[in-house]
């Protein structure tokens, strides 16, 4: 049996590097019909779940086509790239997947019918044996993928401590954030680590922008130290927008006016294009975004209803760098034909409407040219904008056929260093 497992191992890292061996997994977006997809641990506020052996998570979503559809969870584990792993899906699963989503609702006293999913995890049927990469996915009774989300589970066999400073090189000092971190086992020291240490550093949760193939640059003890400013430099962007249709009735600071029509309908108020503006210090929640009523009992997974959002963005004439959309985490920040904004001459201004769910947003405009997206052509960059970091540390063995997530740091540009 080692012998078969050893030569079919062999076999699919044969075939991955005939194919290019970084062969990265993105997450599948999901349909129209598919809103409000919430996936975070129950003990932390944000919708990337970083979980621990012994933590608990969940995702939740709308079915807007009113229909009773049967949906199953399936789970693959992933190399720290997210290029496919080697391991059976029993050596990184105790029990069983494929299953049927069983606990759904139908939402109540709202204008927009919907069904409400959710499912938790771990579950009786389903638990995680190996810390790292997973990808949890979504089909329908058809067996056609909806849609899917990334989660970590890590093993917390090494502290990290980050920080965030601002960039050396003065042509990036008012626009850019460099993350510097260290790594510390709480067992043996690390064999190896120049080549069996992965790491890589997220800002607000987002691969698209991922900081990777990071090298300890000298070591402190049994600590490793990682004091890069170029390698590891993010742009610091700026603080999202924001609104709050919680009562979706009456307008809130950034909602000018609300219309009821066969939905609500709110209005927001112009935004400006700010790329040009000084910075200027606003709470937010890193582009994440929360769903909440203060309708019937506020059970917002089935009591919050639905409305068009109207986002405008100021502009004196059309653009031509490209297409404009908003994006957030509600959205995934994937820019869509359903998020592209149309320019109106009449209005001097770009507009699109988007059926939200009721609750707390942020949100961002960006342009899309060339299947390239720049994030903050619009809503400029600065040092100073507060932004969440974690920094994720995979660890090979020798012996092993997996990467494994040992610990996880985080820092946050709200105290940045100089």
């Amino acid at each position: 049996m080692p012998i078969i497992r050893g030569f079919f191992c062999f076999f699919i890292l044969l075939i991955q590097g005939v194919n290019g061996y970084a062969q990265q997994l993105d997450e599948t977006p999901p349909p129209s019909y598919i809103k409000s997809v919430e996936f975070k641990a129950y003990d932390q506020p944000f919708q990337f779940p970083v979980v621990g052996p012994n933590d608990r998570f969940y995702l939740s979503f709308d079915d807007l086509t009113t229909e009773a559809t049967d949906y199953y969870y399936r789970i693959s584990y992933f190399n720290h790239d997210w290029s496919p792993s080697t391991l059976f899906k029993n050596e990184f699963i105790q029990g069983m997947d494929n299953l049927r989503i069983d606990r759904f609702s139908s939402s109540f006293n709202t204008l927009q019918p919907y069904t409400h999913y959710h499912l938790d995890l771990p579950n009786e049927n389903t638990r995680f044996l190996v810390p790292g990469n997973y990808m949890l996915e979504i089909y329908n009774g058809m067996d056609q993928l909806v849609f899917s989300r990334r989660f970590v589970r890590t093993s917390g066999e090494a502290v990290v401590t980050a920080g965030v400073f601002r960039a050396r090189d003065l042509n990036f000092y008012q626009t850019h954030q460099s993350v510097q971190f260290s790594v510390t086992p709480t067992g043996v020291p690390f064999r190896n680590p120049e080549n069996l240490i992965k790491i890589v550093v997220l800002q607000n949760d987002q691969w698209h922008t991922a900081v990777t193939d990071l090298k300890p640059q000298y070591n402190n003890g049994r600590t490793l130290e990682y004091r890069y400013d170029e390698a590891a430099r993010f742009e610091g962007g700026n603080e999202y927008l924001f609104f709050d249709t919680k009562d979706i009735r009456v307008t809130s600071p950034n909602v000018s006016f609300v219309r009821l029509g066969d939905r609500y309908e709110s209005f927001l108020f112009t935004d400006p294009i700010r790329n040009n503006y000084p910075y200027s210090y606003g709470p937010d929640i890193n582009g994440d975004f929360q769903i909440r009523t203060l309708q019937g009992t506020q059970d917002p997974a089935v009591e919050a209803d639905y409305s068009w959002v109207h986002f405008s963005l100021s502009a004196p004439y059309e653009l031509s760098e490209g297409t404009i959309h908003v994006v957030g985490k509600f959205n995934d920040y994937l820019p869509s034909d359903e998020n592209q904004l149309q320019y109106n001459a009449s209005l001097e201004g770009y507009e699109v409407a988007l059926l939200l769910k009721q609750g707390f947003y942020n949100y961002r405009y960006v342009i899309q040219a060339g299947g390239q997206t720049d994030h903050h052509a619009i809503s400029g960059n600065h040092a100073q904008t507060e932004n969440r970091y974690l920094v994720l540390v995979y660890y090979r063995n020798f012996g092993q056929l997996h990467d494994a997530l040992i610990g996880v740091g985080t820092a946050s540009s709200f105290e940045v260093f100089n």
